[in-house]
């Protein structure tokens, strides 16, 4: 068989499984979920009909461009954010072409650039602040860039840019026809969007997802926001059926319940505050800044791993890097005040 040779450079680390009994701070997932009473409700609406009929977003499309105050012809869904990254590339990106981004970032546009046969042009974070510079992302724009990559906030370290940074990266990548992804998958747990760019630039695509802060990672659905002509391009590519009936169902209800997002942003920025206070009375070194996400220096002598296996045994998972950059430090997930009490309790008996 005639494999893609490329594809033999492309490793894919499979996500982890049998995480249901653990209290999950590993994936930036909302470790509590929505309220049982609002999926109850959300599920009450469904039949067997909704089931045996093909998925329709136009009613969810129309809300959303009510919503979000955007041409409905600009938005495009997809089976999670990571799907129309996808597309993005399957449009924009071809062999011997290149995307720009910061590193580390989401893995997906490494992942992509490889699948797709791109160069990937990296902006390394200084190891001794954990920031980058937006003039150093403009300078490894070229006349071969296909892509930008810009995450506000960054995952996994929740620095961002400037709108200021951002237009000058927008207009360095529109001189030479190449495309910027602004991507808000945590735009919800910080105060700024850049949604308003879209209609002032035709190379700029937005994306969004409902798995972070609206608690549905489960059923996988995200949406882009760009320019009409843009996302009617981006639908070229796509299957026909991408999006399920529950997944729809359940993003329009939390579109229409104003009160719920505002609930789970202040649960969220309660616990994070929470924990960080924890972790500045304790002395602890740590990193916090835009996401839903705390980085924490480990105790002295002791390794993430043992961190990690440690908090495991007591039921509470946590993320560790093998990048230099994030030697000594683990990362939760922030959630509830109660959430994180509980994480702090078990750490504190563990490694007080």
């Amino acid at each position: 068989m005639k494999f893609k040779p490329h594809l033999d450079a492309l490793y894919r680390v499979n996500p982890p499984q049998g995480r249901d009994d653990y209290l999950r701070l590993d994936m930036n997932e909302n470790p509590e979920g929505l309220p049982e009473a609002f999926v109850r409700n959300v599920l009450d609406g469904f039949s067997s009909g909704n089931l045996a009929r093909y998925p329709e977003k136009v009613a969810l499309t129309i809300e959303l461009s009510d919503y979000l105050g955007v041409d409905p012809k600009s938005i495009l869904f997809g089976n999670g954010s990571d799907d129309l990254i996808k597309s993005v590339y399957e449009v924009f990106g071809a062999p011997g072409t290149n995307v720009v981004s910061v590193y580390p970032t989401f893995e997906m546009y490494a992942v992509f650039a490889k699948m797709y046969d791109m160069e990937h042009k990296m902006l390394h974070y200084d190891s001794s602040t954990w920031s980058v510079r937006a003039d150093d992302l403009i300078d490894l724009i070229d006349d071969r860039t296909a892509i930008v990559s810009v995450l506000n906030p960054n995952n996994p370290i929740g620095t961002v840019f400037t709108e200021d940074e951002v237009r000058r990266i927008i207009r360095r990548a529109d001189e030479i026809g190449a495309v910027v992804v602004i991507d808000e998958a945590y735009h919800y747990f910080f105060d700024k969007t850049f949604l308003n760019l879209v209609a002032e630039y035709e190379n700029v695509i937005l994306l969004r997802t409902f798995s972070k802060l609206c608690s549905i990672a489960g059923l996988r659905i995200g949406f882009a926001v760009a320019a009409p002509e843009v996302a009617a391009y981006m639908g070229k590519v796509k299957t026909s059926y991408d999006v399920n009936n529950i997944a729809i169902e359940f993003a329009r209800a939390i579109i229409r319940d104003k009160a719920l997002i505002e609930a789970l942003t202040s649960r969220e920025r309660a616990g994070r505050a929470y924990i960080v206070q924890k972790l500045e009375a304790s002395g602890h070194d740590y990193f916090a800044q835009n996401g839903n996400y705390v980085f924490i220096k480990c105790p002295e002598g002791v390794s993430p791993a043992e961190v990690s296996e440690r908090m495991k045994e007591k039921g509470i998972l946590i993320k560790t890097y093998s990048h230099p950059i994030f030697e000594g430090y683990f990362r939760i997930t922030t959630g509830s005040k109660a959430v994180m009490e509980k994480f702090w309790n078990l750490y504190e008996q563990q490694f007080a």
